[in-house]
């Protein structure tokens, strides 16, 4: 399918061939029929990405402050490797579509195949031809509304909410500075709210194309007589000003300021400078408020990823409630599109589509996503199986976020006749994006991906939520299979995962499943583990992990993810049983209060293993970030080793101490050649599936045993327990 993408490094606009998106539980899948290009939000992305490196840098000198941040830690090869990659990187572009429902995923009642609908969000209802869609951010679509015209719906309601936010009632007076797109739907929706109009503007163009959209009267901003000409019209002036001009200046916010009503309001909408002088917003008493995009509910991963609404008696306007009524406010006719969608491109002719608004200065321009009879119903030919070079391997990603990107992507293309075979998204874009950047020969769907015949090995490097689904796949396959951790998120997964493998087993196949516990295979773990390799007492061991703060809306932080614990904790529980090399036997937790702030990320975990060892891990949020992160003691027989977040390591004994200073090196190169090698040759995973079973199982134990506030015991074949143990199985 077709998809109109950015190229991060030059900013050339074009359209690509990608593999379509995969239909997920709370969504729907949309074959696009037109998308609205938006002529401020776009424009202004695609002018950052034309910048030089240097004008990107002065642009956004956050980012940065990060990669500064990120050399001083790993080392300036590694920052200039990570910026490379993300200018090499294609990014998706658009976030107001329509089009036709083709699937509705799991948990989705409310939409079929076959439904008419419009979208919103980016990164969902992008230029494509085909979008998967969170059911919180698309709307159905009467009859009486064009396919066309609801391709504007989200810009609509992007109006409709700086609306809202100025609480202009029947009769008011609203002046509206910036008369662009956003502009010219705000007048048409406050002229339907029962509002006389002011359109405010730099260009006399737009003023006067202002009024034939509705406005009662058009000034040109720059003019000396605007402020007398609004006090005439108003005697007070506006009762509200709404702003959805887009410039650093503060010259907007300081007119509506000067404008306004003793105790008027002014609404932000657009990207303006927000300095305004104190007089005239103090001695008027002005109300000063912004408008977040279309509405309650954006940037709430609960609500637009999670499909949890809002209850209408305490949110009455949500993001999709506005795309709602914009909608109602098309089929009655309120609003007329009419002269805004008259310039269409087909999705192949995206760039010329893009240039031709930025040299006219137009409103906005549609993406039309028609498709001949011919190719529509032509039938993929089958794949053909290729010649192989003598020690080819060929491998397949799945998932290609930050951490694939930076560390496993760059770690595979090392090894020695390992070819990136293929990369698959839950979107689609960025597996094509991928391809670009680090030479995969081919994008493909998740599901495609998983039975091709040429695919050698998986690596799984989705979302947490994802792994055990693309696992249990990729073993009913027959794949080699490695997955990032965690290995699953509920003991319900992990269930499955231990069928799958033992199908494959009975089968008489040799199922091969690692987990990226990268820590045990660090240089500085390896000369620690050989230091105490001859022990025969049990060891005591400290982790301290200064994890720092996450916001509650990360993803990480998500329960359908496994929040901190199963996602991040566990690498610590992997390291302390490597070390140990003896079974989990209790595991005892404890947390502090969460309050509003934390989500059982600030945790107190003790270990005890078969042979007596002891491990105390502790896990927080809410340290200084200056602190290193990660820091290892272990005691044994007269000796001592301690690693200072993989930079340092000391092995002391006898008196004697043996220092070792290194780059960070945290294990995952040396992970992936063990990996690799094991794949190739057919040999044994680098950590056994019953150790990956355990780890997942004391991970569990953790959050089991802050809960009840008891020790959990894992079982054990032939373990002599209480009476009244706890089993982690028992939840």
């Amino acid at each position: 399918m077709k998809a109109v993408l950015e190229d991060m490094r030059s900013g050339k606009v074009m359209a690509y061939e990608v593999p379509q998106p995969e239909l997920r539980p709370g969504g729907i899948l949309v074959r696009t029929a037109f998308s609205a290009i938006s002529s401020g939000t776009e424009r202004a992305k695609l002018e950052a990405g034309e910048k030089s490196l240097m004008g990107k840098a002065m642009a956004r000198p956050d980012l940065v402050r990060q990669v500064m941040d990120f050399a001083r830690n790993e080392g300036i090869k590694a920052a200039y490797q990570r910026v490379q990659s993300r200018l090499d990187s294609l990014s998706p572009l658009g976030y107001s579509c329509s089009g036709i429902v083709i699937a509705a995923g799991e948990g989705v009642q409310e939409f079929q195949p076959g439904d008419r609908v419009a979208c919103g969000g980016g990164g969902y209802a992008s230029h494509s031809a085909i979008n998967f869609v969170p059911k919180n951010l698309a709307v159905k679509l009467p009859d009486s509304v064009g396919l066309d015209a609801a391709a504007l719906t989200t810009i609509g309601a992007i109006a409709m909410q700086g609306l809202r936010q100025s609480e202009a009632r029947f009769g008011e007076t609203v002046a509206v500075i910036g008369a662009g797109l956003v502009g010219v739907l705000t007048i048409q929706s406050a002229k339907a709210a029962g509002c006389r109009v002011i359109a405010i503007d730099l260009d006399p163009g737009r003023v006067e194309r202002a009024v034939k959209f509705g406005a009662d009267l058009g000034l040109v901003s720059s003019d000396s007589r605007t402020p007398l000409a609004i006090k005439e019209f108003t005697d007070y002036g506006p009762d509200a000003v709404i702003i959805t001009a887009a410039t650093h200046s503060t010259e907007p916010i300081e007119l509506a300021a000067a404008i306004a009503r003793d105790r008027g309001r002014i609404v932000v909408v657009g990207d303006v400078g927000l300095g305004v002088s104190r007089p005239n917003v103090y001695l008027k008493e002005l109300s000063i408020s912004l408008s977040r995009s279309y509405g309650p509910g954006r940037y709430d991963a609960d609500y637009e990823e999670g499909g949890t609404d809002y209850p209408i008696g305490y949110v009455r306007w949500t993001e999709k409630r506005n795309m709602e009524a914009f909608v109602q406010f098309l089929a009655a006719r309120s609003i007329n599109l009419a002269p805004l969608i008259e310039k269409r491109y087909p999705v192949e002719q995206a760039d010329t589509a893009y240039a031709a608004i930025r040299e006219s200065g137009s409103y906005t321009a549609l993406i039309d996503y028609a498709v001949p009879e011919a190719v529509a119903t032509s039938v993929p030919a089958a794949p053909q199986t290729q010649k192989r070079s003598p020690g080819e391997f060929k491998v397949g990603c799945i998932g290609a976020g930050g951490f694939a990107r930076n560390i496993i992507f760059p770690a595979l293309r090392n090894r020695k006749g390992v070819i990136l075979e293929s990369v698959a998204t839950a979107s689609g874009i960025a597996a094509q994006s991928a391809c670009k950047s680090f030479g995969f020969t081919k994008a493909q769907t998740p599901g495609d991906l998983l039975q091709d015949a040429e695919t050698d090995g998986v690596f799984i490097l989705s979302r947490h939520d994802s792994h055990s689904r693309y696992v249990v796949a990729a073993l009913t396959n027959h794949k080699a299979v490695f997955v990032e951790k965690p290995l699953a998120v509920t003991q319900d997964q992990l269930e499955e995962i231990r069928c799958a493998y033992q199908a494959a087993k009975e089968q008489g196949h040799a199922p091969f499943l690692m987990v990226g516990f990268n820590r045990r295979f660090a240089p500085m773990t390896e000369k620690l583990r050989e230091f105490f390799a001859k022990r025969q007492e049990p060891m005591m061991i400290n982790v301290r992990v200064n994890a720092g703060y996450l916001p509650l809306d990360h993803w990480t932080q998500r329960q359908e993810d496994g929040g901190r614990i199963i996602g991040e904790f566990c690498h610590f529980v992997d390291w302390a049983r490597a070390v140990v090399n003896k079974p989990v036997q209790t595991v005892t937790a404890h947390a502090l209060p969460d309050g509003s702030r934390y989500n059982r990320d600030n945790v107190a975990a003790t270990l005890s293993f078969s042979d007596g060892s002891i491990a105390n891990l502790i896990y927080v949020a809410n340290g200084d970030k200056s602190v290193p992160k990660e820091y290892f003691e272990v005691f044994c027989e007269g000796g001592a080793g301690i690693i200072n977040d993989f930079c340092t390591l000391e092995l002391r004994r006898d008196g004697k101490t043996v220092s070792t200073k290194s780059r960070r090196d945290k294990g995952h190169n040396r992970e992936i050649e063990l990996t690799i090698n094991a794949m190739r040759n057919g040999g044994p995973s680098p950590i056994p599936f019953e150790d990956l079973v355990e780890i997942t199982k004391a991970c569990f134990a953790v959050h089991q045993s802050i809960s009840i506030g008891q020790p959990v015991w894992l079982r054990q074949e032939g373990q002599k327990v209480p009476p009244e143990a706890t089993y982690e199985d028992k939840a």
